[in-house]
């Protein structure tokens, strides 16, 4: 396996809702991932991506906006803040 490859899981409890709800949830958060990770992720770091009950009815630029958000948090420090 590549040192820099970036790999993603992702999880969405029965908390936000039935397993429709929790399929889109997924959907949803797998192409905002698709769409952010290729210029915005780390390599070499494994990323769990959690659905919330608001990641259904939330509006996807703010859904992506909330992702890319949380990348800048987590890859900053790697970078020593750069």
């Amino acid at each position: 396996m590549e040192a820099d490859a970036i790999r993603v899981g992702f999880t969405c409890s029965k908390k936000v809702g039935n397993a429709v709800a929790r399929n889109r949830a997924r959907r949803r958060l797998k192409a905002a991932v698709a769409e952010l990770f290729p210029d915005l992720a780390a390599g070499g770091l494994d990323y769990v991506v959690i659905g919330r009950t608001e990641t259904v009815t939330r509006p996807y630029s703010l859904l992506l906006q909330d992702l890319r958000t949380a990348l800048k948090r987590v890859v900053a420090p790697r970078n020593g803040g750069a």
